[in-house]
């Protein structure tokens, strides 16, 4: 029996790999999802015996139905419930804003304030903050002054010049006495023993988030949380695209010029971003934090500026932020200007940026033209002719690296946040964007925009048309791992 076993070892092997395909086979056609995705995913199960199965297992789950990522406890307590409650605003306040702008952009505070976590708040000030090299001048300022807690939620930390120092200020606070909580990913972060046990010495509450064995090796192939976001003593609340490494920065020394984007904000808006963080800290360090008034102080802000915070990932019922953005683009009538480092979107976003440009909104996009993902960048130009088309008009950014995520939409919605126009953003990962409904603050965006294409190159059609067939397969290849990107 042994001996037959031996000699037969690959043929029971695969015997086994095909039951299983036959059961997840099943279960795939139940869960009624995209038929092309439906058969791509069988396709992939019979074709590559085992690897079909792993790819499944990493990527064909819905966790956001299966809801692994279960942080009810935070949304139950009755504080959450009341903060929520006091951050919506009376109809008298609504139509106080001006020019009637939010009324034009309704649909869009409807369908985010249905996921609950997102109130319309109405009472904030905002900053635009370009490079990182600014960012960091106003958070560690902002970190020093702290009197009750910090609250640190980011991608990637790296204990470099600029990570140092942060973490330099977060010990001193915390041996101060100010609580300090911090999340960094397991995957995107990198940090020494040496800073790990001096941030656990000076007081410093730090918790990975997800540890995976050998980070190095697992790349993008896990559900990560790409948000960085700050809350200082509840009052101030920083997000955007910005990381803590010296990448970030653009030194006098530096190699590379990184142009990105990053938000601070003072008022109820603030309120959101404690309560996401609240809930990411009880999934990190695995315990019913009690929620307390001290993370929301009552502070007047006389500034009426309407903002939503749009938080996703397989802990939200919706793809809040795709959605939004989908929603926000066809309903544009003017102008939709769009910057991201990674542009592999599904079929929907496809679809609005297509009806927007052959309607005769303008519609621009702004992507690098070097990337730092070969796979990714040809990827992303296998979309480019489609869009061209459609009269989108296609900018590559050659000054540097270009990592803002933003969208300004006819002077009068904006989004700054963390979320790529790709489908790890859409559906994977966890992200965090503020929705800001303000003239002044969209023409502000506007105008980097702008500034940012005098660095930039338009893609002619005709050109791009005439690219190699070598070319061509390539973009088609890397096409067919977008979602795994």
């Amino acid at each position: 029996m042994l001996d037959f076993i031996t000699n037969n070892i690959w043929v029971l092997l695969l015997i086994i790999n095909y039951v299983l395909v036959i059961i997840v086979a099943f279960f795939i056609l139940l869960k009624n999802i995209n038929p092309t995705k439906t058969i791509s995913y069988i396709i992939v199960l019979v074709f590559f015996p085992f690897f079909g199965l792993i790819v499944y297992y990493l990527f064909g789950q819905d966790y956001r139905k299966d809801k692994i990522f279960n942080r009810k406890h935070v949304l139950n307590q009755s504080i959450i419930s009341n903060i929520n409650g006091e951050l919506q605003p009376e109809k008298d306040e609504v139509r106080e804003l001006k020019n009637d702008l939010l009324d034009e952009r309704i649909k869009l505070v409807k369908l985010l304030s249905s996921s609950k976590n997102s109130p319309l708040t109405i009472n904030n000030e905002l900053q635009i903050i370009k490079n990182g090299e600014n960012k960091f001048k106003l958070l560690l300022e902002d970190l020093r002054n702290a009197k009750e807690h910090i609250h640190l939620e980011y991608y990637i930390l790296r204990d470099d010049k600029i990570g140092g120092e942060l973490i330099d200020v977060l010990c001193d606070k915390a041996s101060s006495g100010v609580a300090v909580r911090l999340s960094i990913d397991d995957v995107g972060s990198s940090v020494s023993r040496k800073s790990k046990k001096r941030l656990s010495q000076s007081g410093v509450q730090w918790h990975s988030f997800m540890p995976v064995l050998f980070p190095g090796f697992t790349g993008k192939m896990n559900y990560r949380n790409h948000r960085k976001i700050a809350i200082v003593d509840g009052k101030i609340g920083y997000l955007g695209g910005i990381n803590i490494s010296d990448t970030y920065v653009n030194y006098d020394e530096s190699d590379l010029y990184w142009r990105d984007t990053h938000l601070r904000i003072v008022g109820e808006a603030v309120k959101s971003l404690q309560i996401q963080f609240l809930m990411t800290w009880e999934f990190v360090s695995g315990c019913k934090l009690k929620i307390e008034e001290k993370y929301f102080p009552k502070e007047e802000c006389n500034n009426k500026l309407a903002v939503q915070i749009a938080a996703s990932g397989p802990d939200t019922d919706w793809a809040n932020i795709m959605d939004v953005i989908f929603t926000a683009i066809v309903t544009a009538e003017n102008y939709v200007y769009i910057t991201t480092p990674y542009f592999i979107p599904n079929d929907q976003i496809i679809t609005a940026m297509q009806v927007a440009g052959r309607s005769g909104v303008d519609v621009r996009l702004l992507i690098p033209k070097d990337s730092d993902s070969w796979t990714a960048k040809h990827a992303t130009n296998s979309y480019l002719e489609c869009l061209m088309e459609a009269n989108v008009k296609i900018y590559r950014y050659c000054k540097g690296f270009i990592h803002a995520k933003t969208i300004v939409i006819d002077d009068k919605l904006s989004t700054i946040g963390t979320s790529n126009m790709d489908y790890r953003s859409f559906n994977i990962n966890f992200e965090i964007n503020a929705m800001i409904y303000n003239e002044e603050k969209s023409i502000e965006l506007k105008s980097h925009f702008i500034e940012d294409l005098k660095d930039s190159e338009e893609v002619d059609l005709e050109r791009w048309r005439n690219r190699s067939k070598g070319q061509k397969f390539q973009e088609s290849y890397c096409r067919l791992w977008a979602p795994l990107l």
